[in-house]
This record gives structure tokens, sequence and C-alpha cells, in this order.
């Protein structure tokens, strides 16, 4: 296997792990994170619209740790990155999200850690 192949499967179980994570984690702390966004972001957005983004970035989270998962073993066994580039596009996507809610909120260092993110799933798409 040559070490590009390589390197896509560990961003996937990066992203697999981290997007995992940070889903059940949201369904788990529902409530909490619902909180702290809401005073986090209270100043720029409405209660629904905060809402709304945290159950979207919920899902796009959980749709790409599950595609990032899957696309390990469909590379694996079937040779295709199809899937898990879906799952790193999916889980950019997520990313935008939350860099755009770090960066109204003028989270900088929050926005910071999400551009490294962002950086590494452009990386795994570039490998794919």
């Amino acid at each position: 296997m040559i070490p590009e192949k390589i390197a896509f499967l560990f961003v996937l179980a990066f992203f697999l792990i981290v997007f995992i994570q940070s889903g059940v984690d949201k369904i788990i702390d529902y409530k909490g994170n619902l909180a702290y966004l809401n005073d986090l972001l209270k100043i720029h957005f409405s209660p629904p619209i905060i809402t709304l983004a945290l159950v979207v970035v919920t899902i796009l989270e959980l749709i790409s740790g599950i595609l990032c998962l899957v696309g390990i073993f469909s590379f694996i066994f079937n040779a295709s990155n199809f899937i898990g580039l879906l799952g790193l596009i999916i889980g950019s996507l997520a990313l935008l999200v939350l860099l755009f809610g770090q960066r109204v909120s003028k989270n900088y260092d929050g926005a910071k850690t999400i551009a490294i993110y962002f950086v590494l799933a452009m990386i795994g798409i570039a490998l794919a």
C-alpha cells in the first residue's frame, strides 16, 4: 500500500473518532450544549436558529463519522475511496458551520482549532 493511501485511512480514522465522539456528546448532553451555544451566540442569533444549527451540526457530524467508518472498510476491502471522501466532505460542511459560529462569537481560539481540523480534512480530500 502506498503512503498516500495509508495517510487517507488515518485521516478517515481521525475524523471517525472526532465526529462520532462530538455527535454522541451533543446527543448525550443536548441541554448543556444548547445552553452553552445560547449563551455564546445569543447576541447574534435567535434561540430557534441556534437550536436548528445544533441539530444540523449534530446530524452532519454523525453522518460524517459513520461514512468515515464505512469508508475505511470500503477502501480496505473494495479499494473504493468514494464513501470516505463523502464522509470528509460532509464533515467539512460541519466544520464550516462550527467555524462560522466561532467567528461570529469572536471565539478566535476555537476558530483556530476548527481551522486545523479543516486543513486536515482538505488534505484527506486531496489524498482520496
